[in-house]
């Protein structure tokens, strides 16, 4: 982190990714006067945090956080390629560009990190997936590392195909877990809760079983298996939801792949 308070950071985009990030960053001791954030539009706090904004760019800054929308960054990246093909550092957290398509843009001797995080980070719970093109050092993805555990845990990919699977299984993954809590919600109002309790049923058995699955040493099938009697309640739903044909693992299988062909069509 030495490096990167005397050579600073760009952060270009500031919404709710980039904020949560920052706030995280400033939490964990970096001085705002190493930060440049970049922003049309920047909130009331930033603005407080004391970081530079729409300021001129450091000479030689360690890392550039690239926080736009993939559809702006065309148009928001070349105000930045002077600082390409040299020891600067491209982290994007957008999806759907590819590292072929940042070298495109920024230089082929450029360093460039790509970053899948998910919506839980805006919170510090979030999950994010990384990897690099081959001029990025092992010591730029460990500063990556860092930087991207102030909103979550980090896993680091073998190579750029991962990000496909990783962005239809943990980047898409909170919608289909706010589906579950609706459809176990509107379920239970159904058979007879009220709907407002239902929900809360709903939203804390989902958030408890998050929380016990990462923090016991025990594995997702054990803590099935310790929660279902033989032949009791919980067995015989899940005779329904582990149908081999019609039942859960199929239906998510079959979600995860119209997940990652879509992503592919995007791209």
């Amino acid at each position: 982190m030495d490096d990167l308070k005397k050579r600073g950071l760009v952060l270009l985009g500031c919404g709710k990714m980039g904020s949560a990030m920052l706030k995280g960053w400033l939490d964990g001791g970096l001085p705002p006067s190493s930060v440049t954030v970049i922003a049309p539009r920047p909130s009331d706090w930033v603005k407080s945090t004391g970081v530079n904004i729409n300021t001129d760019l450091p000479e030689d800054p360690a890392i550039v956080l690239l926080a736009v929308k993939p559809q702006k960054m065309a148009e928001a990246l070349p105000s930045l390629k002077a600082l390409g093909n040299g020891s600067t550092v491209f982290l994007s957290v957008a999806a759907g560009i590819s590292l072929a398509s940042y070298e495109e843009m920024l230089g082929d001797k450029t360093p460039i990190i790509r970053a899948m995080p998910n919506t839980p980070s805006a919170i510090g719970r979030g999950v994010t997936g990384i990897v690099g093109n081959a001029r990025v050092t092992a010591d730029q993805i460990q500063l990556a590392d860092e930087l991207l555990q102030a909103v979550g845990q980090v896993v680091q990919l073998e190579n750029e195909g991962q990000i496909r699977a990783l962005t239809a299984v943990s980047g898409c993954g909170p919608a289909y877990v706010f589906h579950l809590i609706e459809t176990m919600a509107a379920a239970g109002t159904a058979a007879g809760l009220p709907e407002d309790m239902a929900l809360q049923l709903a939203k804390a058995t989902v958030a408890g079983a998050g929380v016990l699955a990462e923090e016991t040493d025990e594995t997702p099938t054990q803590l099935r298996v310790n929660v279902t009697s033989p032949n009791g309640v919980t067995a015989e739903a899940l005779r329904v939801l582990m149908d081999e044909e019609n039942g859960f693992p199929p239906l998510l299988d079959r979600a995860i792949k119209a997940a990652m062909k879509r992503d592919a069509e995007l791209a």
